[in-house]
């Protein structure tokens, strides 16, 4: 096993600017060692290498199973084909009518002609509401969501197992309780996503409550947090870009591929695991069978060998090559779903406002990692 330290991604200068600690760690060693990360992946050849191979890096990286994400072929094949019709277009176009209305509501809900904190005042409400609308959960889970995605990322800062496992237990009862609500309501019980998951089969059998549990745990730690920071990346972006914000404005059909473009530039999502299953090569350093690997998306998606100046901001990139929403067999099945409510989103934000600026007094507050984007945005809203 690798002993030696190539950086420190718990550092203070890589906290407080994480992009451009990435973008330095991509040209000095593209393949680093920490005892945090243990073998972080920074350019998009080799995280791309790396997808598009399961046989050879296997996404069984951690000890606890989680449903489809650790999983190899053929196991994966099987749960993903029950888990993509539920962000199928039919499915997606069912909510859009919902999600447009959360938004519209949430955006008319903002101070007018003032000074606002995005974060608190949009990005998470955002996030809640629809995780709860999509998945048929009630609001008063708002609150308890929204506290639990805090103490999970200071648990998994700390790198405490214990923590970790607490955090996860905590959940995991939430989600059981509103399982077990369905099923005392047998007949009764809301034609929603959680309840139809409860009658899916695999292998000829229906999911078990921990497979459930696993695959609405994936779905809810990936939409909260990585949505929230997604609006506030966004926001903040069109802020400090008014040609942007008027190019925008004045074609809202634009506005995804905006927002994908943007979130290649600041990614909300840092980093994700995978393990060799014989020994490899990544770049100059031979890993061995079980050692981790740690994709760094914040990297790979602002490699100059593949986007030449990252912080260039084009509409015309190939949208395959970026990484925002993975690659491969585990792409992110949610991906058409997180695309409607950000276009729905920033829409909304465009559509009722008449401009959008930085605060000169109170500059962004970056996340601290694992979150990505910013616990804090503080923007000026003109709406006459």
């Amino acid at each position: 096993m690798t002993s030696h330290q190539d950086w420190d991604p718990r550092a203070p200068d890589v906290l407080a600017d994480p992009i451009a600690a990435y973008d330095a760690m991509r040209q000095r060693c593209p393949v680093a060692h920490s005892d945090y990360l243990h073998h972080s992946v920074f350019r998009h050849a080799d995280v791309m290498r790396i997808l598009m191979d399961p046989a050879t890096f296997s996404s069984q990286a951690s000890r606890h199973v989680s449903v489809p994400n650790s999983m190899d072929p053929p196991e994966h094949t099987a749960y993903r084909a029950v888990i993509e019709p539920y962000f199928g277009p039919d499915r997606i176009a069912d909510f859009e009518p919902t999600c447009r209305r959360i938004c519209t509501e949430l955006v008319a809900a903002l101070p007018r002609n003032a000074s606002t904190e995005i974060m608190f005042g949009l990005a998470h409400p955002f996030a809640l509401r629809m995780q709860c609308a999509f998945l048929g959960w009630p609001d008063s889970l708002h609150e308890p969501l929204l506290q639990w995605i805090n103490k999970k990322n200071v648990a998994t800062l700390s790198g405490d197992s214990h923590a970790i496992a607490a955090v996860a237990t905590e959940f995991d009862q939430t989600i059981r309780d509103l399982l077990k609500v369905r099923r005392q309501a047998g007949a009764q019980a809301p034609d929603d996503v959680t309840t139809r998951l409860m009658h899916e089969t695999v292998q000829g059998r229906l999911l078990t409550e921990d497979e459930i549990v696993s695959i609405l745990r994936n779905w809810t730690v990936g939409e909260l947090g990585t949505m929230a920071s997604s609006v506030g990346i966004i926001a903040s972006y069109l802020a400090t870009h008014p040609d942007v914000q008027d190019q925008l404005r004045r074609d809202p059909a634009l506005v995804g591929a905006a927002n994908d473009e943007i979130l290649r530039i600041h990614a909300p999502l840092i980093a994700n695991r995978r393990t060799p299953t014989c020994p490899v090569q990544v770049g100059n350093t031979r890993i061995q069978p079980g050692e981790r690997l740690t994709l760094i998306w914040a990297s790979a998606n602002r490699d100059e060998a593949v986007f030449g100046d990252p912080d260039a901001f084009r509409l015309d990139r190939d949208p395959a090559l970026n990484l925002l929403y993975g690659a491969g067999i585990h792409v992110c099945p949610g991906a058409p779903l997180a695309r409607l409510e950000l276009v729905a989103i920033i829409q909304a934000l465009l559509a009722n406002t008449r401009s959008l600026a930085p605060s000169e007094e109170h500059p962004p507050m970056p996340a601290i990692y694992p979150a990505s984007g910013y616990r804090q945005v503080i923007l000026r809203l003109r709406h006459d």
